[in-house]
C-alpha cells in the first residue's frame, strides 16, 4: 500500500502515471474500473483532482464522495476494500493489490498495463490467472542486499530518462514509490535496475553480445559480456547492433540520411521485449544478441508465459512475466502499445520491405531478423569500416565545434559507441592536426586548428572517390 501522506502523493505526481498510478481530474462512476483493474494487477492509487499531465485541478473528500466511492468498491465482485485520504488538494483512493483474483466490476474484468486501465478478455483472463506465481522473482529480495548497494548515479540517470524531477527524494523513498522496496527491503526488481553491482546479487543478470564472421557460430568477430543493471544492458544491446550492421546513405533533399540494414526500431522492440519477458528465475543464463552475416537473433531465457499457446501468440494478447519490470521500461518511454511488440516489428521489417521476423518458443524464446543482401558489402573489404571510421571522427569534430567544453563521456552518449572508441577517434584526430586539447584534461577545452596547410589523408582521399557524383556515400559495414 502507497502511504497517504502530502509528500508522497506530490512525488507520485511527479512520477507521472504508471502501473502503480491513475490520474483523474474529477470523480466519475467509472473509477470502478480502475479499482477492479489495481486488484486485478499489483494495487495502487486514484489520485482524484490531477489532470494526465500532472497539473492540479482540485478534490475534496467529502462524506458524499466517500459514500460513493466505497459503495462502488463494495458492488465489485469480489467486494474490494479501499482507503481514501485528503492530501492537499488531492483525494487519493488506495487500492490494495486482490487476493481473490479476478476481479470484476458492471464493465467486466480489467487490469493495469503501463499506465493506463485495460479491459482484459476471456482468454486473458484464463491465462493471467491460471496458475499464477504468487511471489514471482522480480518481487523477491536478494538475500543480503542492503540499501548502501543502490546506485544513486542510477536512480537519478533513470529519473532523467523518465522525465522525472526526483528533487531531495531519497533513493529508498523514490524505489518506494516505483514498488521495488518497502521499508526494509529491495525487490530483485529494483536490484536489477539500481544495484552498484547487480551481477554481484543476481549472478544471471548479464547480457552477451556476439559478431561472427558467416551464418555459422564460429569464428567471434566482436563479443561484449554485460554484467550490469537493465537499462544498461538495452543501451549496450543497441549500440553493439548499429555498430555491426551496415547503413545506407540517401540524399534527401539537402541532407544526408543513415538507413540502417535492418529498421533500429524492429532491433529495439525486440531487445525491450527479450529483457522484460526473460525468466529471471532460471539461473546460469543470460540474454543473448548474436549477429549473423545473413541474420540477427536476439534469445531469452523463459519460453511464453504459462497458458499462453503458440496460436494466441502475437495476436494482441499482452501476458507478462515480470509487471516492475516491465512498468520501469514503460516509465523511460521504452514500451509502447500494449499487445503490439510482436505486430510492430512485423511491420517494420514490411514496411523496409524485408523478410518477416521468425518467433521460436521453446525453453528460450528467439526472435530473428534476416539482413537485407542489398547491403552486404563483398567478403574481405574493408572500405565499410574505413568509412565509418571517417563519419565517426566527422561527427566528433562536427559535437566539438559546437561544445568546445564536451566531454568524452557525452560524445559517447552523442555518437552511441562505447567511450574507448571515443578516445581512438580523438588520437587520431590530434595525430593528423585535425584537433589539440587545450587545458588540463579535466577542466579543459577542445581546439580545431585551421586546416588550410593539412595534407589530405589517405582514407580521405579514398572515401571521396568512392562518393557518386551526387554526393550519395556507398554502403559500409
Amino acid at each position: 500500500m502507497i502511504t497517504v501522506e502530502l509528500k508522497d502523493v506530490a512525488l507520485l505526481i511527479r512520477g507521472g502515471e504508471g502501473l502503480f498510478v491513475e490520474f483523474k481530474e474529477r470523480y466519475t462512476s467509472r473509477i470502478d474500473e480502475d479499482i477492479v483493474a489495481f486488484a486485478n494487477t499489483k494495487g495502487g492509487a486514484i489520485l482524484l483532482g490531477v489532470r494526465d499531465g500532472g497539473t492540479l485541478a482540485g478534490e475534496r473528500l467529502t462524506n458524499d464522495l466517500k459514500g460513493r466511492i466505497t459503495s462502488l468498491a463494495r458492488n465489485c465482485k469480489p467486494a474490494i476494500h479501499v482507503e481514501m485520504a485528503q492530501a492537499g488538494g488531492v483525494v487519493a483512493v488506495e487500492v490494495p493489490e486482490g487476493v481473490e483474483k479476478p476481479y470484476s466490476c458492471g464493465s467486466g474484468y480489467f487490469r493495469r498495463l503501463n499506465g493506463s486501465t485495460q479491459k482484459m478478455g476471456h482468454e486473458e483472463i484464463r491465462i493471467m490467472f491460471r496458475e499464477n506465481d504468487p511471489f514471482p522473482f522480480e518481487e523477491r529480495p536478494a538475500k543480503g542486499f542492503a540499501f548502501d548497494g543502490l546506485s544513486r548515479a542510477k536512480v537519478l540517470a533513470f529519473a532523467r530518462e523518465a522525465g522525472v524531477n526526483i528533487g531531495k527524494t531519497t533513493t529508498a523513498d523514490f524505489l518506494r514509490s516505483l514498488k521495488v522496496a518497502d521499508e526494509t527491503s529491495v525487490k530483485n526488481a529494483g536490484i536489477l535496475f539500481f544495484a552498484k553491482d547487480p551481477h554481484e546479487h543476481i549472478r544471471q543478470a548479464q547480457m552477451t553480445l556476439v559478431a561472427f564472421k558467416g551464418t555459422k557460430k564460429g569464428l567471434i568477430l566482436d563479443r561484449r559480456d554485460v554484467r550490469d543493471d537493465l537499462f544498461t544492458q538495452f543501451r549496450e544491446a543497441v549500440v553493439f547492433l548499429e555498430r555491426h550492421l551496415n547503413v545506407r546513405s540517401e540524399i534527401r533533399g539537402y541532407n544526408r540520411v543513415d538507413i540502417l540494414e535492418i529498421p533500429p526500431a524492429a532491433l529495439r522492440e525486440a531487445v525491450v521485449n527479450a529483457l522484460v519477458h526473460r525468466d529471471y528465475s532460471i539461473t546460469g543464463t543470460q540474454v543473448s544478441v548474436e549477429v549473423f552475416d545473413d541474420r540477427v537473433e536476439i534469445t531469452n531465457p523463459g519460453g511464453l508465459p504459462k497458458g499462453l499457446s503458440q496460436k494466441s501468440f502475437g495476436k494482441g494478447i499482452s501476458i507478462r512475466r515480470n509487471e516492475l519490470i516491465a512498468d520501469l521500461f514503460f516509465r523511460l518511454d521504452k514500451v509502447e502499445r500494449v499487445g503490439q511488440g510482436i505486430q510492430r516489428m512485423k511491420d517494420a521489417m514490411a514496411d523496409a520491405g524485408l523478410k518477416e521476423p521468425e518467433f521460436d518458443a521453446n525453453g528460450f524464446f528467439r526472435a530473428v531478423f534476416h539482413r537485407s543482401p542489398e547491403f552486404s558489402l563483398a567478403p574481405g573489404t574493408q572500405k565499410g569500416s574505413q568509412k565509418s571510421t571517417q563519419k565517426g571522427s566527422q561527427k566528433i569534430l562536427a559535437l566539438i565545434a559546437e561544445r568546445c567544453d564536451v566531454t568524452i563521456a557525452e560524445l559517447a552518449v552523442h555518437l552511441r559507441i562505447s567511450p574507448r572508441a571515443v578516445k581512438k577517434h580523438l588520437r587520431k584526430l590530434k595525430a593528423r592536426g585535425l584537433l589539440r586539447r587545450v587545458g588540463p584534461d579535466r577542466g579543459g577545452r577542445w581546439d580545431i586548428p585551421p586546416t588550410g596547410n593539412r595534407k589530405e589523408s589517405q582514407e580521405e582521399n579514398q572515401e571521396r572517390l568512392e562518393e557518386g557524383s551526387d554526393g550519395t556515400a556507398r554502403r559500409r559495414s
